[in-house]
């Protein structure tokens, strides 16, 4: 069995990668989010009154 020292030890092009797809989503994701909020109709107080 090998001991590796802390500093041998790195996330490596995989740990970007996955870093990277979750960035990506997440952008999607609010992107997604304000183009559904601007859709909500927000009913004014004077259209309440009547």
């Amino acid at each position: 069995m090998t001991v590796l020292a802390a500093g041998e030890v790195s996330p490596g092009l995989l740990g970007f990668v996955v870093v990277a797809l979750i960035g990506l989503a997440l952008y999607f994701l609010i992107k997604s989010m304000n183009k559904q909020m601007g859709r909500i109709a927000v009913p004014r107080e004077d259209e309440d009154a009547r």
